[in-house]
């Protein structure tokens, strides 16, 4: 017989209405699963993010609410986001986040293999640290 932890279901939209209207760190985020092969995440950004990149997994960005826009490997192919977009990328691409337009940006995002919260490299070492990029929303 399966373990309950086996299979989840989940209220994307009712934990993107949870967050709080300000946060002290550019996102805050709520994990859904956490496997070893994959982790499921709901974040709000709430700041612009800085160039950077993760050296240990892909990550798919699924828009939730919000808009912005998105640059992915460089700044010359950036573009707006929108509720029901999906935004790919690979390990050691660099992406950011330049401009909100409208709020809350809030994304569904799936991380393969599982990212671990400290795997944020900065283009700029002096935009930020992987604390004050990332906390998990508490309650």
């Amino acid at each position: 017989m399966p373990d309950q932890r086996d299979y989840q279901r989940f209220r994307p939209y009712e934990i993107a209405r949870s967050f709080p209207d300000t946060a002290e760190t550019l996102l805050l985020d709520t994990y859904l699963t956490n496997e070893p092969a994959a982790s499921a995440r709901v974040f709000r950004i709430y700041r612009e993010t800085p160039p950077h990149y993760h050296a240990g997994s892909d990550e798919y960005l699924y828009v939730l609410s919000g808009r912005g826009t998105f640059w992915m490997g460089d700044a010359s192919n950036g573009g707006e986001f929108a509720p029901g977009d999906l935004l790919f990328f690979k390990r050691r691409i660099v992406h950011a986040l330049p401009k909100i337009l409208e709020v809350p940006v809030v994304f569904l995002a799936f991380d393969t293999p599982r990212r671990d919260p400290k795997d944020i490299i900065f283009v700029n070492p002096e935009d930020g640290t992987p604390e004050s990029f990332i906390r998990p929303k508490t309650k």
